[in-house]
Formats: structure tokens, sequence, C-alpha cells
């Protein structure tokens, strides 16, 4: 089974309302996901996956909306009790997930990845999410990453100043 077959699998097994949103895999970068679809940036979070560099081989993955941004020197570094965090490249970020950057999602993630999700998301009633590929959204309740093991966490990331 393929990991966007797996996500569509641990996302029905929740049994909460949610509506898969297929998309053109050319526009699954957030910003262009939201302008072509006509969503909001507060109501698309972006799950992003950061990697220790000391000590190396410790991951987590971080859902934040997609209008702010992730405060990964400070608060996950803290959470994660390492020394050096960065965010992860493209390609650990698949190695460890199994997924595409754009594709990025808490569902079907393995287990020994925590998920960190900031407080901010969990005050919407609905966001948009990846879906385990570029061709693929989920539009679900925040209550579904805390289902999932995601842990609410204030202050996770910060609000991009509008320009």
């Amino acid at each position: 089974m393929d990991v966007e077959q797996q996500v569509r699998v641990a996302v029905a097994e929740l049994g909460m309302d949610h509506e898969m949103l297929p998309c053109d895999p050319d526009l699954a970068d957030t910003a262009a996901f939201c302008e072509h679809y006509g969503y909001d940036l507060d109501r698309s979070a972006n799950t992003i996956v950061v990697a220790s560099k000391r000590p190396p081989g410790h991951y987590a993955a971080c859902v934040v909306l997609a209008n702010t941004r992730l405060d990964v020197n400070k608060t996950v570094r803290n959470l994660m009790d390492v020394r050096k965090l960065s965010f992860a490249p493209a390609d650990v970020t698949a190695e460890v997930t199994g997924m595409i950057m754009g594709g990025v999602t808490p569902f079907a993630l393995p287990d020994e990845v925590p998920i960190y999700v900031d407080a901010a998301v969990m005050e919407r009633d609905w966001v948009i999410l990846g879906g385990g590929s570029r061709s693929l959204k989920i539009k679900i309740s925040p209550e579904a990453l805390l289902v999932v093991g995601g842990q609410a966490i204030t202050g996770l990331a910060n609000r991009i100043p509008e320009t």
C-alpha cells in the first residue's frame, strides 16, 4: 500500500468528518494551493519535519498554520531536548516519513515521530493538511491531530508579520 493510501486508511479509521481534496501536484505547496483553490492561509496547516544535529537521529513533525513560522531554535529544540536542531532536508523527510514535501501529514507517521501542534491550529474548527502525497490534501478538525498523538503547544510558531 502506498503512503497516500495509508493516509486515507488512517484518516478513515479516525471516524471523524473529513474531506479528501485532490489537487494538482504542481500546486501542492501551501501558498500556491491556497491561492488556486481559494483557501485562506490561516486555514492551512503545514507539517514540518525537524531533525536534530546534536545529538543526531531525533525527529519530530510540527504542525503550524501557514501564516506562522515554526520556532525551531527555541521551543522545538527545548521540546526535543537537543542542543542543535534544523529543518529536515527533503531526502531526510522522505526517509523518516515516507512522504515528500508538499504532502507531509501527521496521519500515518511512524510511531516514533512525535507530533507537536501549535496551539493556534487548535483554535480553528477545520484546517487543510497534506494528504501523504502532492496530489491530495485533507480538510479535517484539528482535534484529529490530538487523536493521532499530537501535543498542542503554545508558542510553537510565531505569526509572520504582514508586509
